[in-house]
């Protein structure tokens, strides 16, 4: 993911009901369907006339997820349109503090999620009013609710300019007792994501930093031992699952060991199979075994797993036969930003990402273009390029994540509570003591 320049930073489903597509989906999922013009607040209308909370169960930090059962989702994909469906393959990110754009955006392309920066975010209040509107448009475009995710790791990479902080991994893995230092991070950064609608986290970093040189890893990583960085890493999506929080565990196949950042360039890694399974794939395996929701797919070469020396991203030998075959993941595989050089050099944007889709890439992360890159999607389906059997798998993997996460029984948050949980006394408090166990060791 991009780091700051500087740094080279009854299940009840509140929908606004806008016509008879999005109630006939949202019904074939046998959900119930709260009609009502949206005030704009932020908070659902319906909830207040009944009296009830203006945030589902899912929206409050710690409770847990009410999917709807997994069986529906095959019913979804057969009525979303092609459209719509290559529309959930896209996480573009969006311009500015109000909803238009992103609103727009979502109307035209029905897309599958969005990633915000710092520029989104003003205020605890404003960004879950904005997430809020956000999730509206996508219920409307689509029936679907949408993955809004940010890259908060904590460190040195930090988006939401309010949140309370906490020192980088490494640090954290060097206290006395890291797996509860790791895990008040993440429990903590995690309810404070999911109090400003965002529900999903490009974190933790799994990636094992072997090498002092690393220009762009270093100290996201829990450090150099893949046993450590495996257990920590398994703390970690833990942990931010509890709170309601998908995870996102990257940079797959494995960033540590380069002096090449993949921002600027194209890292070749020359770990053979070998060295990768006892070095790279730990943390992986661990966040695996351990439930994340989605893998994020490097910008990286590494001959000994593919030898055409494709970058992962779009390497079918990395994803579907790595990824997929020898460690079973059968979650959501995103790439990392599809505008960094690395994921340019070897081929166009467009060219790029229809050959991350068939590779076995899920999601494309940031493409450059927006209407290019959806056109180039949509035209090689439409070509049998990337087949309608790949297109539905990777649609159902992106909808049965969102069931998982709660997202179809409570896609809004509380707006009036965001401010009260972002900063708050007990958080505050945490970051104190964990910053003290950092300086302590």
């Amino acid at each position: 993911m991009p780091v700051p320049d500087a740094l080279v930073s009854v299940v009840r489903v509140r929908l606004p009901v806008h016509g008879t597509k999005a109630v006939a989906i949202m019904s074939a999922l046998g959900l119930m369907v709260v009609s009502g013009a949206c005030d704009g607040s932020g908070s659902d209308p319906g909830a207040r006339r009944s009296g009830a909370p203006s945030a589902g169960p899912a929206s409050r930090p710690g409770a847990a997820p009410r999917p709807t059962p997994a069986s529906r989702v095959p019913a979804l994909v057969r009525q979303l349109s092609l459209r719509q469906k290559v529309g959930q393959l896209f996480v573009p990110t969006i311009a500015g503090a109000t909803p238009a754009r992103g609103v727009a955006m979502i109307k035209k392309y029905h897309l599958g999620g969005v990633i915000y920066f710092p520029g989104n975010m003003r205020t605890p209040r404003q960004t879950a009013e904005l997430s809020n509107a956000l999730q509206r448009a996508s219920l409307k475009s689509a029936g679907v609710p949408l993955l809004i995710s940010t890259d908060e790791e904590q460190g040195i990479v930090t988006r939401v300019p309010f949140i309370t902080r906490f020192p980088a991994n490494r640090a954290l893995a060097a206290t006395r007792d890291p797996e509860a230092d790791v895990r008040t991070a993440a429990r903590v950064t995690a309810e404070e994501l999911r109090a400003l609608g965002i529900n999903q986290d490009n974190a933790p970093d799994a990636d094992v930093n072997v090498n002092p040189r690393n220009p762009v890893i270093g100290v996201r990583a829990f450090g150099a031992d893949p046993g450590l960085v495996a257990r920590l890493v398994g703390v970690a999506v833990e942990a931010y699952r509890a709170a309601g929080v998908a995870t996102v565990a990257k940079h797959f196949p494995g960033h540590g060991d380069t002096d090449t950042d993949s921002h600027t360039g194209l890292p070749v890694i020359d770990h053979s199979k070998e060295r990768w399974r006892r070095l790279d794939a730990p943390p992986f395996a661990a966040a695996i075994r351990h439930g994340t929701d989605a893998i994020m797919a490097g910008h990286i070469v590494m001959p000994g797993l593919d030898p055409s020396r494709r970058p992962a991203t779009m390497s079918s030998a990395v994803l579907t036969g790595l990824l997929r075959g020898e460690l079973g993941f059968d979650g959501v595989i995103i790439t990392d930003s599809m505008r960094m050089k690395g994921a340019r050099l070897s081929y166009g944007p467009a060219e790029a990402a229809v050959r991350a889709i068939r590779a076995g890439a899920d999601q494309l992360l940031m493409p450059v273009s927006m209407s290019a890159t959806y056109a180039a999607v949509l035209k090689a389906v439409r070509a049998g390029t990337i087949s309608r059997e790949r297109l539905d798998q990777a649609v159902t993997r992106i909808l049965r994540m969102k069931e998982r996460r709660g997202l179809f029984g409570s896609p809004y948050v509380d707006t009036a509570a965001a401010a009260k949980i972002v900063g708050s006394k007990e958080h505050r408090a945490a970051a104190r003591r964990v910053a003290a166990h950092v300086r302590a060791s």
